[in-house]
């Protein structure tokens, strides 16, 4: 296997790591502007939820060929050409004035940086040893959330001088340079890492290739038909799907309507909240490592640790529906230190895949992530609404709400937890 290192490494890990901190705050930025987008274009809850989940709805429609692209065409070509779809998706987002173009702005965007994890790491499995994927995906996600966190008291601060349509322009802009820095910075390293890998394919047949045809053996139908992709699956779908979209809209209007907080208040507490969850991300960069264990004898096993940190979460939201104290707002803070355990979830799937099948089985994952983003985020928007057309007050409805989805957690883990399948493939790791 070729291994990258030294300033090509720094240079990889920058170009995907700023586009993915952008996909991001794409991801997140209604959570805070949803005041002043619901006040100007007079949105109801459902609309907002329909809105946000533009987003995931055309991010999850792509994975499925997006796995393919990557798997033929490698990241590089495949995460610039799509960076475009989002640069014009932030342009029609900040010129619409109706719901309808808002939305299509939403979807372009979310076709464009639908492939912001997923293409890194695909690179990272072909280049860089199986060991270091867990500590690499947690700093992708240090990179994304502090994605977030652009979106919070930065975005609050510049709305009342450049409107929020503004704020979409700048992003349009910035897009636009991340494409073009993965297109051009990172073609002499794909050259050098193809060229070092064939030159290991013809030393010896157990290489793998930079980039294969797209056609491994079963594609989609082994990944979907393996027990052990099943069992997994549902935890992306519903407990981090979920996850995502509280984290990316609902948190925000949970501080101000349950809480009773103010909308700087709730910047503040978001940034926290993010600025948490990037600390958590970066604990387990170091300590994932070393401590994890995929199957060996030594460590903590994974499926364990990820039902402790799954289960913590539930406990946590649970915690959450019974006070509205002031204070109850570091709860979230709570949430953000067992979720990111979750990421450990992508990690496996990974690993339980040979290389090329990397892309697919990468996607397939985020795919049912997405999906349970999608239902999540319109989901809790029009069970708001129909608990207030029934008489309960906007805090209610939105306990009501999270409630529901809170159930939906708990049966979820508990059908995880009761399923023994196993990884397909020894995963080789210390």
């Amino acid at each position: 296997m070729p291994v990258l290192g030294g300033t090509l490494a720094f240079r990889v890990f920058s170009c995907f790591a700023a586009a993915y901190l952008l996909s991001y705050a794409f991801r997140a930025i209604n959570a805070v502007i949803a005041p002043a987008l619901m006040a100007d274009l007079e949105l109801s809850n459902a609309d907002l939820g329909l809105l946000s989940s533009a987003y995931f709805f055309s991010f999850a429609s792509l994975q499925l060929p997006l796995g393919i692209w990557l798997d033929k065409y490698g990241a590089r070509r495949t995460e610039s050409v799509l960076l475009l779809f989002a640069a014009a998706g932030a342009a029609i987002f900040a010129m619409s004035t109706s719901l309808t173009g808002l939305w299509i702005g939403r979807a372009l965007i979310g076709v464009g940086v639908s492939a912001c994890l997923m293409a890194p790491l695909k690179a990272y499995r072909q280049w860089y040893a199986p060991e270091r994927q867990s500590q690499l995906m947690s700093r992708m996600l240090v990179a994304g959330t502090s994605g977030v966190l652009a979106t919070t008291v930065p975005v609050a601060a510049a709305l009342p001088y450049i409107g929020w349509r503004g704020v979409f322009w700048i992003m349009a802009a910035l897009i636009v340079l991340a494409a073009a820095a993965i297109f051009f910075l990172l073609a002499p390293v794909e050259k050098k890492m193809a060229a070092q890998s064939d030159a290991a394919h013809n030393a010896s047949d157990a290489a793998t290739p930079a980039v294969d045809s797209g056609n491994s053996r079963d594609g989609y139908a082994h990944v979907f038909g393996s027990r052990f992709f099943r069992r997994l699956a549902p935890l992306g779908a519903i407990n981090q799907g979920t996850f995502v979209a509280l984290q990316t809209l609902w948190a925000g209007p949970w501080m101000v309507t349950v809480l009773g907080m103010s909308v700087a208040q709730t910047s503040q507490i978001l940034f926290m909240f993010n600025f948490c969850l990037m600390l958590a991300y970066l604990w387990l960069s170091w300590w994932a490592p070393r401590h994890i264990s995929y199957g060996g004898k030594r460590g903590w096993p994974v499926l364990k640790v990820i039902t402790v940190g799954l289960g913590g979460a539930i406990l946590v939201q649970g915690a959450m529906l019974m006070t509205s104290h002031p204070l109850s707002w570091l709860l979230w803070i709570a949430l953000a230190a067992f979720v990111s355990l979750g990421m450990l979830v992508a990690t496996y799937v990974s690993l339980s895949f040979p290389p090329s099948l990397a892309g697919r089985a990468n996607s397939a994952y985020n795919l049912m992530l997405f999906i349970g983003a999608f239902i999540a985020q319109w989901g809790i928007g029009l069970l708001i609404d129909m608990f207030q057309r029934n008489g309960a007050s906007p805090a209610d409805a939105m306990r009501a709400a999270f409630g529901i989805v809170l159930v939906l957690q708990i049966f979820s883990l508990i059908a995880f937890a009761v399923n023994r399948a196993q990884p397909e493939r020894a995963i080789a790791l210390p």
